[in-house]
């Protein structure tokens, strides 16, 4: 059978809509995969141990922090910058402060800059792993465990990097079943 007029254009626009659809239900993940693989964007790479060696040069890693504009809580990093040698394992601060009267939960985005740095700056534990969940006039200083891998001396653009910048932005974000209970539970007990 074959089709003809109407009939073989409204299956040329099914077929276009349906790979389209395809490929833009595709194209996140592929994204995000394609970012981590490839530092592309300051995305960085995670390990679950440090460098296997450390080089005797040195490189400046700086920590800013910020928050969306619907995030009522207060967040900076605890210092500013460190230098450590290339392949050894940093740890950095960040403090949070949540000044409502009510818990709010939040996540943590990042990216790294300069973006060829991306690819070699490697977390092995940070608290943008996990969502954060603050109740009122909690203050917490919460962690982040890092290294700049060694091959970075090798590559043809990161090679040329001597500072490197972890930026963080925490957005709210719902509060998980178990704290928002205990929250209800609490505005039950105020309320009578």
């Amino acid at each position: 059978m074959k089709l003809q007029g109407t009939q073989k254009t409204a299956a040329i626009t099914v077929g276009t809509v349906l790979v389209m659809g395809a490929l833009a239900w595709a194209s996140v993940p592929f994204y995000n995969w394609f970012c981590r693989v490839t530092g592309f964007g300051g995305t960085t790479g995670v390990s679950t141990a440090g460098a296997d060696h450390v080089l005797d040069e040195t490189i400046k890693i700086r920590f800013d922090g910020s928050l969306d504009k619907n995030m009522p809580w207060t967040f900076k990093p605890v210092e500013r910058e460190i230098e450590l040698k290339i392949g050894e394992t940093g740890l950095a601060f960040y403090e949070a402060y949540n000044p409502t009267d009510r818990p709010v939960a939040g996540q943590a985005s990042y990216n790294v800059t300069p973006y060829e740095a991306g690819g070699f700056f490697t977390k092995i534990d940070c608290f943008c792993f996990t969502e954060q969940v603050l109740q009122p006039g909690e203050r917490v200083q919460m962690p982040v465990t890092f290294y700049v891998d060694p091959e970075i001396v090798e590559d043809r653009d990161a090679k040329y990097v001597h500072t490197i910048t972890l930026s963080y932005t925490f957005y709210e974000i719902d509060l998980p079943e178990a704290h928002a209970a205990l929250a209800t539970e609490g505005d039950t007990v105020y309320n009578e």
